[in-house]
């Protein structure tokens, strides 16, 4: 059987998303429990894989890495092979903060943060010495509108 979100577990995953570092007693009291039964819920979301591990969200601008250059890549090569590799390089570049296999005309999508274009040229060069690619099409962020790490929990059962 699936497991299954109740109202309560929803306030705890939203308040959580928002703030990690609230203690089990404030999370309780908004949700309207006592700590002990508030602390068994997260520890059951968490044993269920909801909440996969909790993390600390990092000032990209103070970071020096504040350029997103979102990259898409066509490739003719379809083999298991050339694909596991092809993956294991990209996903060891540490500027690949987002790595995905698409639908459509373009076969992968990265999101990259670098300091500057000279960075991502780097990045670039590196990507194309992987091997075989048929397309590699950057295109630089000019303003983050939205951008949110908190999922919409309205669709767990």
């Amino acid at each position: 059987m699936a497991f299954q979100l109740d109202g309560i577990d929803r306030i705890i995953l939203a308040l959580l998303q928002e703030d990690a570092t609230l203690p089990v007693a404030t999370i309780a009291e908004r949700a309207g429990l006592s700590p002990s039964p508030c602390w068994r819920r997260i520890r059951r979301l968490e044993e269920e894989g909801i909440i996969r591990r909790r993390v600390a969200l990092l000032d990209a601008e103070k970071l020096r890495v504040g350029v997103t250059v979102f990259v898409s890549i066509r490739t003719s090569r379809h083999n298991t092979a050339w694909a596991e590799e092809f993956c294991r390089a990209v996903a060891a570049i540490p500027e690949v903060v987002e790595f995905h296999r698409m639908s459509g005309t373009v076969d992968y999508l990265l999101r990259v943060v670098v300091p500057d274009i000279a960075a991502y040229d780097a990045i670039y060069k590196r990507l194309i010495a992987i091997g075989e690619l048929l397309d590699v099409s950057s295109s630089f962020s000019m303003e983050r509108i939205k951008y949110t790490t908190a999922l919409p929990t309205g669709y767990a059962g």
